[in-house]
């Protein structure tokens, strides 16, 4: 009887190899960390954001008051270290507040 599980991979194991090989990988780290936003910002900074996106490893984020900017900006580097700690060092240096 053969070992079959001599080949066998987990579905994310198959899944992140398919993204390495198309060079796909930061993209969906950049999709994934976005679609994360209310989760990691909370969810009256997202009530409040109107665009999101990344560019060039800096999280742009476009929010609606004033005050939440402002609040926002007090406690950007808390966010990014958290992003940072969930999804790695790589995929966002810095976080714009517009």
């Amino acid at each position: 009887m053969s070992n079959k599980n001599d080949n066998t991979k987990s579905i994310g194991q198959a899944l992140r190899e398919m993204l390495n090989s198309y060079k796909l990988t930061s993209k969906f780290d950049e999709a994934t960390l976005i679609s994360s936003w209310e989760r990691m910002a909370g969810k009256p900074i997202a009530k409040r954001t109107r665009k999101i996106y990344i560019r060039n490893q800096v999280l742009f984020v476009e929010l609606d008051s004033p005050g939440m900017k402002h609040d926002f900006s007090m406690h950007k580097q808390q966010v990014l270290d958290m992003f940072k700690k969930e999804f790695g060092p790589g995929i966002i240096t810095d976080i714009i507040v517009m």
